[in-house]
């Protein structure tokens, strides 16, 4: 059995113990100010949790059931304006206009947690915060227990403070996201394509040191060192959006 359930922070636990413990629990927290409307995705053959997408307003929290095995991403929409019929548009992270993703990907820039929760060959979790579609707000991703090892990924500061004018997207004069530098570029050099399509020809950018300086625990460009991957085991994982410093 599946259960999706928005709450207020105060009555999570209440929630928690109705969920099913099959598989993995992902457990959304909006810590922002203002209301985010998350996306999902899942990888190739799995699906998207709670149809793709759906509001979520300052301080409440969403708990999704996924099953063994489950991959896919997870972000943040800015900003968004939706009719009666799901349809509209977001500042940051739109998808096609809808409110419920339907298996789409977020338009960068945006934060993503990435994530698959164990394969046919390893029990393992691997789990990051990619900046390679670049930012929009911050993210972070913790295990809840999981033992010794179980590291924590993120991007907790808000790099459009700090973005550079040629990556900065705008929106009514407000800095809304931070842009990679393949999408500002366009070119096999920065987006690790073509004869750069592999670690030896294809090296971090001064924008790429950036990300890196101020966000350590993410990935800041394709072939990133691999500190940037977590590794854990654990039953429950919460994604806080806007984690407290």
């Amino acid at each position: 059995m599946k259960i999706s359930c928005i709450f207020p922070v105060l009555f999570a636990t209440i929630c928690l113990s109705l969920v099913s413990t099959d598989g993995s629990q992902l457990i959304l927290v909006n810590n922002c100010k203002e209301t985010i409307w998350p996306g999902t995705q899942g990888g190739a053959g799995h699906p998207s949790p709670n149809d793709g997408g759906f509001v979520l307003n300052s301080g409440q929290e969403v708990v999704m059931d996924v099953p063994d095995k489950w991959s896919g991403r997870i972000w943040a929409r800015q900003g968004c304006r939706f009719d009666l019929n799901g349809k509209g548009s977001c500042d940051t992270g739109d998808c096609a206009g809808l409110l419920h993703c339907q298996g789409m990907g977020g338009v960068p820039p945006a934060t993503v947690v990435e994530m698959t929760l164990g394969s046919s060959t390893s029990p393992l979790h691997f789990y990051d915060v990619s900046l390679v579609d670049g930012f929009n707000l911050p993210i972070s991703m913790s295990p809840v227990g999981g033992g010794i090892g179980c590291g924590r990924a993120a991007c907790e500061v808000d790099l459009n403070i700090c973005c550079p004018s040629a990556l900065e997207v705008k929106v009514n004069g407000k800095v809304v996201g931070c842009k990679s530098a393949c999408l500002a570029m366009g070119s096999p050099k920065y987006c690790c394509t073509g004869e750069y399509a592999n670690p030896k020809t294809c090296k971090p950018t001064l924008f790429a040191h950036l990300f890196k300086a101020i966000c350590p625990k993410a990935y800041s460009y394709a072939f990133d060192d691999s500190t940037s991957l977590n590794k854990c085991r654990a039953t429950r994982y919460v994604i806080t959006f806007c984690p407290p410093k």
